[in-house]
C-alpha cells in the first residue's frame, strides 16, 4: 500500500470534503491523493518556486512528505500558498523532527532532508527546524483550521 492511500484512511469525512473541486498534489510521484487532482512532481519543474511552472489556481492544494525536501520551507509554503484560491486550502503532511528524525540531522533515515518540523516547542535540538504554527503565520490571509500530530 503506498503512503497516500494510508493518509486518506486516516482523514476524517469532514477532511476529505476539502479534496473538492480542483486541486493540485505537489510531490506525488505518480500517485496523486485523488485521481482528478493535478500531479507535480520533479519533472514538473521545481517546487521551491511553483510558480514559475504552474499559472493556475486551485480549490485545495496538498502535499504529504515533500516540504522538508524543499531548501528555505517558509518561502516554499508561500509559493504554495499562491496556488490556493481564495476559501481553498492548503493540506500539507511533513514528519514530525522528534518521531521521525529521533535526535539526528541532517537524517539518517533520509539524506534529501533539508529540514525538520515540530508543532510547537520552545527550542529544538535541530539546526534546521521549523515550527509549522509560525509557518501558517507567515501566509497571508491564512486561517489555521487544524493542525495535528499523527
Amino acid at each position: 500500500m503506498n503512503e497516500t492511500s494510508k493518509l486518506w484512511r486516516l482523514l476524517t469525512p469532514d477532511e476529505r470534503a476539502l479534496f473538492k473541486g480542483k486541486g493540485i498534489d505537489i510531490g506525488c510521484g505518480n500517485d496523486p491523493i485523488m485521481t482528478d487532482t493535478r500531479p507535480f512532481d520533479m519533472q514538473h519543474g521545481d517546487a521551491n518556486r511553483i510558480t514559475d511552472h504552474v499559472l493556475d489556481t486551485f480549490d485545495y492544494v496538498f502535499s504529504s512528505h515533500c516540504l522538508e525536501h524543499m531548501r528555505d520551507p517558509r518561502d516554499t509554503l508561500k509559493e504554495w500558498w499562491k496556488l490556493v484560491k481564495p476559501g481553498g486550502h492548503l493540506i500539507f503532511v511533513v514528519p514530525d523532527e522528534d518521531l521521525y528524525e529521533q535526535g539526528v540531522f541532517p537524517s539518517r533515515f533520509n539524506s534529501d532532508h533539508k529540514a525538520t518540523f515540530t508543532i510547537s516547542k520552545r527550542e529544538s535540538w535541530s539546526s534546521r527546524s521549523y515550527n509549522v504554527l509560525e509557518l501558517v503565520q507567515t501566509l497571508d490571509d491564512a486561517r489555521l483550521v487544524k493542525c495535528e500530530l499523527q
